[in-house]
């Protein structure tokens, strides 16, 4: 299933926003790239999960390209620096549409993710995280716990996801219906922009 761009071709073109070149995906398919932030994953104490569990969900549910998956410390420098490269130059020469965080959510004195996103985008888009946290919620009340942040930097959308597989998996679950069109929005693709208009003029 391609859902996106079924008439564009397959190259990237750079343009200039701001002070900072920002590339602009010409894919037909969604390029993604899943960070996990953990310090224990990160020296090797355990196998990620949440990263690969993330990777299967795209592929299968968006058809997507996961164009990098990498795991780094819950250090706020690290993470941010790892976010604005991802969203200002791609990965493995694909400009990217969609950036997945893992862990790092919550109250843990070592928990920065939300704080390194922040960092890093130019919009924020709390209709995603609440709807995360609404649907946690159903499942258990540490929901009310998250600090997850989601928000543009560019034209890539970046969202944050709780630490564990089956949170991560059932947060990203709440939200897939929204991400084609939120995609489609962030690359102005034509029909996106009439398809919005005329659901705002319903409103």
């Amino acid at each position: 299933m391609h859902w996106l761009g079924n008439n564009i071709a397959n190259s990237n073109t750079r343009v200039r926003q701001g002070e900072q070149a920002k590339i602009v995906n010409k894919n037909s398919k969604l390029q993604v790239a899943i960070l996990t932030s953990s310090d224990r994953a990160a020296a090797g104490a355990y196998a990620d999960l949440s990263g690969p569990a993330l990777r299967e969900l795209v592929t299968s549910a968006l058809d997507a390209d996961v164009a990098a998956l990498r795991i780094l410390p819950d250090d706020r420098e690290q993470l941010a620096g790892q976010l604005r490269t991802w969203a200002d130059t791609g990965a493995n020469g694909n400009a990217l549409d969609l950036i997945l965080v893992t862990g790092g959510t919550g109250f843990a004195p070592r928990d920065v993710t939300p704080e390194a996103t922040r960092d890093v985008i130019e919009k924020e888009a709390p209709g995603l995280a609440e709807v995360m946290r609404m649907t946690s919620l159903q499942h258990t009340p540490h929901a009310m716990l998250s600090r997850a942040v989601c928000g543009i930097r560019g034209r890539t959308l970046i969202i944050n996801l709780p630490g564990s597989p089956r949170g991560a998996t059932e947060n990203l679950r709440a939200i897939l219906p929204a991400l084609p069109h939120a995609i489609a929005l962030l690359r102005e693709e034509s029909a996106a922009e009439i398809g919005h208009s005329s659901h705002t003029a319903m409103a």
